[in-house]
């Protein structure tokens, strides 16, 4: 099949899709329900939090390959996979969020209590981010390669 974008630019394009719907409609769960931040500072996380998703997106779609290639979990057993999408998720996209909610004006316990809820987040959506990231991926006829490319 013939496209109009490279594979590199629909890479780009699919990462940052599928990072983009996936954390903006968690975080804002996250932030209000969990963390308890005010509308207000909910907005303000994330609009702050969309052009550092757009930054990372990419990042982490490399960083994730690796983790998967490396580990073997790239297809093999869903419980292998779901472990490894979870290391991926967690270590790669915590400290980026508490980042994010500490400028968006979490301080102190809501900050920490932030912090706390996106962690559990990262560990029940590590799968299901991993499985939205290749149906993005898969509707962009891009998958994950033996080596991961660069940003």
């Amino acid at each position: 099949m013939k496209h109009i974008f490279s594979r590199r630019a629909r890479i780009w394009l699919a990462d940052n899709l599928a990072l983009l719907s996936f954390f903006t409609l968690t975080g804002v769960l996250n932030e209000r329900f969990i963390a308890g931040m005010e509308w207000s500072e909910v907005a303000t996380a994330r609009l702050i939090g969309a052009p550092l998703m757009i930054l990372t997106a990419r990042p982490y779609g490399v960083w994730r390959d690796w983790v998967m290639l490396t580990s073997g979990a790239a297809g093999s057993g869903q419980a292998r996979a779901f472990v490894f999408d979870t290391f991926a998720l967690l270590s790669f996209q915590v400290p980026i969020y508490a980042g994010i909610i500490w400028m968006g004006g979490a301080s102190g316990t809501t900050l920490l209590s932030g912090i706390l809820g996106a962690a559990v987040i990262m560990l029940v959506c590590g799968r299901p981010y991993g499985l939205w990231l290749d149906t993005v991926r898969n509707w962009m006829d891009v998958t994950i390669e033996a080596k991961p490319n660069s940003v």
